[in-house]
């Protein structure tokens, strides 16, 4: 493995670099074992006896979130899957063992301007990986279009700016804090939420009257992942250093050895995330 700090695919930054079919996939089955159960069994409570279920996933990729929860949820679904990025659109599949029918529909779509209205008909709005790149008002009308369509959300894998990397290192720790400061840029004009996305979202929806529970979900990494848990790194040191390019020299050698623990199977962590489902009230 090399150590440059160029900027992978798979827009961990959540900036201008592409979310490509390749990092989806890669992380797919890491997201897959993150995710929480107990919202879902939550979910699975609150549309029980329910014919047909109409999910609206923001920000869908390829659509991993739908294959994820789809075969979890008993009752028959319809999925509208909504990205901004037609070649991602492209890529959608529902590929699923489930006991109810499920279908799928594709829309290329702007995420931050959802409404209500928009919302007409729906009985789930679900996310994944999403929240940290809007702004606190993108976040404050979603909340408000859920709540105005009386919409339950689920908001999966929000970042939280907590990496714990074993065995530590003493850099470990001014990596990530200029990791976090890369993620709450402002870009083009708008102050991107990163790690502050989960508090801004159940603010937005506690203070409409909506039940909000929120649940740990983080990535963990090791030697049974060592692909993802390679190009995570190069994202997050590549993120570091294009936040505070004085820190170049002295990342290059971190990357190095890191990149070669990982090689080794010596390199564990676990990236902190979490689950958000707010219930209208």
């Amino acid at each position: 493995m090399g150590g440059n700090l160029e900027q992978p695919g798979q827009s961990v930054d959540a900036g201008d670099a592409e979310f490509t079919p390749e990092w989806l996939t890669l992380r797919e089955p890491v997201d897959a074992a993150a995710r929480s159960a107990e919202l879902v069994d939550r979910l699975v409570r609150l549309f029980a006896g329910r014919d047909r279920l109409v999910i609206r996933d923001l920000g869908c990729g390829t659509g991993s979130l739908g294959r994820w929860l789809s075969p979890l949820l008993p009752n028959p679904q319809h999925w509208i899957m909504q990205d901004r990025e037609p070649d991602l659109l492209r890529h959608v599949y529902m590929d699923v063992t489930s006991t109810a029918p499920v279908t799928v529909e594709t829309r290329l779509g702007d995420l931050g301007g959802v409404t209500a209205a928009d919302l007409a008909g729906t009985s789930l709005v679900t996310a994944s990986a999403l929240l940290d790149i809007l702004t606190a008002g993108e976040v404050d009308r979603l909340a408000a279009a859920c709540v105005d369509a009386r919409v339950p959300a689920l908001f999966t894998l929000s970042v939280l700016g907590e990496v714990e990397l074993s065995p530590a290192e003493p850099f470990d720790a001014e990596i990530a804090a200029a990791f976090n400061d890369h993620q709450r840029r402002v870009q083009d004009g708008r102050r991107l939420l990163g790690p502050d996305a989960p508090a801004a979202i159940v603010e937005s929806f506690e203070k409409r009257g909506a039940a909000v529970q929120v649940a740990p979900s983080p990535w963990r990494l090791g030697e049974e992942n060592a692909d993802l848990t390679a190009e995570w790194l190069r994202g997050w040191v590549g993120a570091a250093v294009e936040q505070r390019p004085e820190l170049t020299a002295e990342a290059a050698s971190y990357l190095r050895q890191r990149l070669d623990a990982v090689e080794a199977g010596r390199l564990r962590g676990t990236v902190g995330h979490v689950d958000v489902l707010a219930v209208p009230a």
